[in-house]
């Protein structure tokens, strides 16, 4: 199967093409290389660079490598920023998608795994939110997600497609982006290797769903491969994407610091301190991954340590490969 992924030079996106590409699939990418990195990629997969929310670029790519399937990973990403820019999320995240969407439904792809957001879709909830939890979306990232799947579900029923929406947790791993706004892990471990402390935005009693990045991809590659019986054309299936385990900030970061001790066998590493809340927050949001399982025979497998030590070992080597 040829695979289209799009954000594919990115953290989640890069992942999902290792398993493609360990499957014995085949693969290309469009990425503007704007968070992603031509680093994530082995050196023969084909890269178009472009942005997806140029449309003709994305008509024209899509034509040239004519995937039998697209895994849409490109996306703003930060709640914050979605609060800050809306217009700037909604043209990313709504407009880039259609683009990508209009381009599969005129090659007749069949088949299109979608990134959408557990994490903002449910609103407050304090135990994990099944797939028939009623949306409450309280930001402008998680209603543009809420109007991805809308789409997807249009584009589904008009042109036969058989569309998967991943709704994600808290995803972390290696290759995450230290330097944004989403990614709290990435940000944590970036700082301690830099001998800052780590900020913890508001008083830290913020509870989410942490699911690491090679689970989030395998689930990718079960979507996109599998029986039509199970993913049906012409509907979207949501499935969560997620462990179902709250952890607050004030206790992730005590991980995170823990993880590096640990990695580079130091015992003391700075405490965090407290910044100011960010706006578009929610106080606790869980998934429940149970539908994964049945439909995709998907569950996570990496634990919250040892997917933080696996973190910690990779960005703490690629700080001393830089010197």
């Amino acid at each position: 199967m040829k695979v289209l992924v799009t954000g594919g030079a990115g953290f989640i996106g890069s992942h999902v093409i290792d398993g493609l590409r360990a499957a014995g699939h085949s693969v290309a990418v469009i990425d503007d290389l704007s968070t992603g990195s031509r680093d994530n990629l082995p050196a023969d997969v084909p890269l178009h660079v472009a942005d997806i929310c140029d449309e003709q670029a994305v008509r024209r790519i899509v034509a040239e490598e004519r995937p039998d399937a697209i895994c849409h990973q490109a996306a703003q990403m930060s709640v914050s920023r979605s609060v800050r820019e809306p217009a700037f999320d909604a043209r990313v995240n709504c407009l880039g998608m259609i683009h990508v969407l209009s381009a599969a439904a005129e090659i007749g792809c069949r088949r299109v795994v979608f990134a959408s957001s557990g994490g903002v879709l449910y609103g407050e909830v304090t135990s994990p939110a099944a797939e028939d939890t009623p949306a409450d979306p309280m930001s402008p990232y998680g209603i543009t997600k809420w109007v991805g799947e809308r789409y997807l579900g249009f584009f589904a029923r008009e042109h036969g497609i058989a569309a998967v929406a991943l709704r994600y947790s808290n995803v972390y791993g290696p290759r995450q982006n230290p330097h944004g706004e989403a990614g709290v892990v990435a940000i944590f471990l970036n700082r301690l290797l830099t001998g800052q402390a780590a900020t913890i935005n508001g008083d830290g009693r913020y509870v989410r769903d942490y699911v690491y990045a090679t689970d989030v991809a395998r689930a990718n590659i079960l979507a996109l491969t599998a029986s039509a019986d199970t993913i049906r054309p012409g509907s979207v299936v949501p499935v969560n994407i997620g462990t179902g385990i709250g952890v607050d900030v004030v206790g992730l970061e005590r991980h995170v610091r823990a993880a590096l001790s640990t990695c580079r066998g130091e015992a003391t590493l700075p405490a965090p301190v407290h910044g100011p809340a960010r706006p578009g927050d929610l106080r606790s949001n869980l998934v429940d991954p149970s539908r994964a399982a049945q439909v995709l025979g998907w569950r996570p497998e990496v634990r919250l340590d040892d997917g933080l030590l696996r973190t910690a070992r990779s960005f703490a080597d690629r700080a001393a490969a830089r010197g």
